[in-house]
């Protein structure tokens, strides 16, 4: 046996980069992003009032003074240039102020009456006023590769026009449970049979990733196992099974893996649960993580070592984890290394 220090290690020296592809924005919502997203123009693009009010040259202003509007400027339209100092522009939030324009006051400090606008505060230039390129300028990172695409990081997308992301391609996943004992779960069991849960419960995980896995059941026949697997390789990159590879006289994984030449990294880990665990890889590069079919140890294997393999495979950056303090101390006779469950609380 090994210990869950010398596994993490071989799990993590079988990582592989499955390439990348190009999706759609509407589709690449929870994918792992593989270019950086950049500014296509200077953000914001233009000077932009950050409030509904007046536009002046300040240069023009001075206490007491009347202002006439010239005209009323809405966001998306051309801006609107003066050519008499004593001219303002009514503007909206939102509208690119022009050259000729450098102030911007709300409407809640003036007061207008036809036409004519005094200024009932102090001001000072270039207030409420975005400045062109103060964001980013055309050609900056807004967000950088390696990460999982978000909903605010889509709308960064679609601001800078990126109608498609190039993404991590995903690797092609199949979840295999055996054993005789085991029904689906429509099924009604007889006294003796359990309904399956593990295949569920790894599917569902896996969503998270956006993998959606094929689930199959194989029972407890090592000529069966053993071609089921044959085929099963030539279509998937990852194999995920449950059961079958302790010490019992059904449990043929080992054996069938071995007649496929299939190569063991390691098998059984210096740990509780989990300890049969069995981990290897063909000669076509397929990954082969056997789990035992304890529910307890399959939950804890396939997040103790093929999530972070995945999220390594991806390129994700590392994950940062949170640490717990004991209400008690906990103590174990033999020598593993316990995952025991436990109950979180969070101080208030």
């Amino acid at each position: 046996m090994i210990t869950v220090e010398e596994a993490e290690y071989l799990i993590f020296a079988n990582t592989q980069d499955f390439g990348t592809e190009e999706v759609s924005i509407h589709q690449a919502l929870g994918r792992v992003l593989a270019e950086n997203l950049t500014a296509d123009r200077d953000l914001p693009p233009f000077d932009r009032a950050l409030v509904d009010g007046i536009a002046i040259n300040f240069k023009n202003y001075q206490q007491d003074k009347i202002f006439s509007v010239k005209e009323i400027q809405a966001a998306g339209q051309q801006p609107i240039h003066i050519s008499d100092e004593n001219e303002c522009i009514e503007i909206m939030t939102g509208a690119a102020v022009s050259e000729t324009l450098n102030t911007v006051i709300r409407y809640e400090d003036i007061s207008v009456k036809e036409g004519k606008v005094s200024i009932n505060v102090d001001i000072q230039e270039g207030q409420n006023i975005h400045k062109k390129g103060r964001d980013k300028i055309k050609g900056e990172i807004l967000v950088n590769e390696n990460q999982v695409i978000t909903p605010t990081i889509l709308g960064i997308a679609a601001s800078v026009g990126k109608v498609s992301l190039k993404v991590k391609k995903l690797p092609r996943v199949i979840i295999i449970s055996t054993g005789d004992e085991i029904v689906p779960v429509e099924k009604t069991p007889n006294d003796f049979q359990i309904r399956s849960s593990n295949s569920l419960t790894i599917q569902s995980v896996l969503k998270k990733y956006k993998i959606d896995a094929d689930v199959v059941h194989i029972n407890d026949d090592l000529e069966i196992i053993r071609e089921n697997l044959k085929i099963i390789l030539k279509d998937y990159d990852v194999l995920l099974l449950s059961g079958g590879v302790s010490m019992g006289k059904f449990d043929f994984l080992p054996q069938a893996f071995e007649e496929l030449k299939i190569r063991k990294i390691f098998h059984k880990i210096k740990q509780k649960p989990g300890k049969p665990f069995w981990f290897g890889t063909s000669e076509e590069g397929r990954k082969i993580f056997a789990f035992p079919g304890n529910p307890v140890s399959v939950f804890l294997c396939l997040h103790r070592y093929f999530l972070p393999w995945l999220e390594n495979t991806l390129g994700l950056k590392n994950q940062h984890y949170s640490f717990a303090v004991l209400e008690k101390d906990l103590q174990f006779k033999p020598d593993l290394q316990y995952f025991p469950q436990v109950v979180l609380k969070e101080n208030t």
